[in-house]
């Protein structure tokens, strides 16, 4: 394995740090969020236009620019390290691979190049308390539980009596980008209760009936929305066949949907450890760069050693969590180890940049609050650390329980138990500690007549 990055790589991630550098600083990030879209529609397009962003990973036949998904999370470890507010995370991360995955060549042809391109957004309509979950980052439910059930409050699809599309009703909240997506990928749950299953279904953005209200979240550069949907009209991801509703077809779709979602899982969070990684590292960056300025009795803070034991604490945990990042990238099986040492990093460095940063650390409105409330709502909703260990555990086998021992045969257990005098007849069992306390007395002295 070559860790080296190529040239066209280093070129990415160069040009995107360059233009970030200049149009999404701590002030504009601030502005940017809280436009009504939620991020910067020009820087968006620009990086859509000029380095092809959301299309890095997309397939060349498609419009994209042909790499791999190490190249996806290379770029977006730039992007972490300037909080970037922009529908990347929605629309290539999750949207597009499934879209890709399971839809038909019409469905690919239609929505991938825009997507790729920039031109249209896309969010995938799981409830965010359930987003975890639903890509198999936390643990595995192929029946769709996290989306409801069948039962009220998921949401339910039927086939339209009228034609041959799909109608569905229910409501999801704290959907990624949901209150500006042009473009919805909604599970939804079909037969009922008794015979649900778990569907991908596409709905755009002006189908009547469709609700969509901006939420207020702790971090305000990953907006949340809720989506209602009140008999909306929306299409099959994938093959719908001659009926809709037929059972048997509806049943390979059914196995082919966990599958996807766990697999666009795995590179998700080989992706959200590389963002988390870069945003780290600028909070550790600002940090350093603080208390070389700030001074306290007469020298500059930094020159104290405890502040210097802490921020090389800080310093050796960011650089594991980009080697776990880069190897995730690499071989994205291992991506849920990475996601969590990567959020934990993040973490803890953003804590410990607002109590290095002293009072001005602790008003709400400083910079380093930014990353402290990514670390948080990443957390929230990709986490929790312990539950992403927990699960690369139970997937691993380091857990299983011991196989049970061999049974002893009868013969065996007949011939240890039977008393040497007497050949075929059982002596009584003695205790453990009898025979112990036989072995350490001494003989009885023998009386001798005189």
């Amino acid at each position: 394995m070559d860790a080296a990055f190529t040239a066209e790589q280093d070129g990415i991630r160069r040009t995107l740090r360059e233009i970030l550098g200049k149009r999404c600083g701590p002030d504009e990030v601030k502005a940017a969020v809280r436009t009504a879209a939620g991020h910067d529609r020009e820087l968006w397009q620009q990086l859509s236009r000029q380095l092809g962003l959301p299309g890095i990973a997309v397939a060349e036949e498609y419009g994209g620019v042909g790499c791999t998904p190490a190249d996806l999370a290379l770029a977006c470890e730039e992007t972490g390290r300037a909080l970037l507010p922009s529908p990347l995370l929605a629309t290539a991360v999750l949207c597009a691979p499934l879209i890709a995955a399971l839809g038909t060549e019409a469905q690919r042809s239609a929505l991938l190049p825009p997507l790729a391109s920039g031109g249209l957004t896309a969010a995938l309509a799981v409830p965010g308390p359930a987003l975890a979950t639903a890509l198999a980052l936390t643990g595995e439910d192929a029946t769709g539980q996290w989306s409801g059930g069948g039962r009220a409050g998921g949401i339910q699809a039927r086939p339209d009596p009228a034609g041959d599309g799909w109608r569905l009703y229910g409501e999801a909240a704290q959907v990624l980008d949901g209150h500006s997506a042009s473009l919805l990928l909604v599970p939804a749950h079909t037969g009922g209760f008794a015979r649900s299953r778990t569907l991908l279904f596409l709905v755009r953005e002006d189908a009547p009936g469709l609700v969509r209200s901006r939420q207020t979240v702790l971090d305000e550069t990953r907006p949340q929305a809720r989506i209602q949907l009140r008999d909306v009209p929306a299409e099959l991801l994938g093959d719908p066949g001659e009926d809709p509703g037929a059972e048997a077809g509806e049943r390979g779709r059914e196995a082919g949907v966990p599958a996807a979602l766990a697999a666009t899982g795995r590179t998700a969070s080989a992706v959200l450890a590389a963002e988390a990684v870069g945003a780290a590292d600028q909070a550790l960056a600002r940090t350093v760069e603080y208390v070389r300025q700030r001074e306290q009795f007469g020298r500059a803070i930094g020159s104290f050693q405890a502040v210097k034991h802490r921020l090389a604490d800080l310093y050796v945990q960011v650089q594991a969590a980009r080697s776990a990042a880069y190897y995730a990238a690499w071989d994205p099986g291992q991506g849920g180890l990475a996601l969590a040492q990567a959020l934990e990093a993040l973490r803890m460095t953003a804590g410990e940049a607002i109590q290095l940063h002293g009072g001005i650390g602790f008003t709400w409105e400083h910079d380093a609050h930014l990353y402290f409330k990514r670390a948080a709502s990443d957390d929230l909703l990709f986490g929790p650390v312990h539950r992403l260990r927990a699960h690369a555990a139970d997937r691993a086998g380091l857990f299983a329980p011991a196989p049970a021992p061999a049974p002893v045969p009868a013969s065996a257990s007949a011939t240890a138990t039977a008393t040497p005098g007497a050949p075929g007849t059982p002596a009584a069992p003695a205790s453990a500690s009898t025979a112990a306390a036989a072995a350490a007395s001494p003989p009885a002295p023998e009386k001798v007549a005189v």
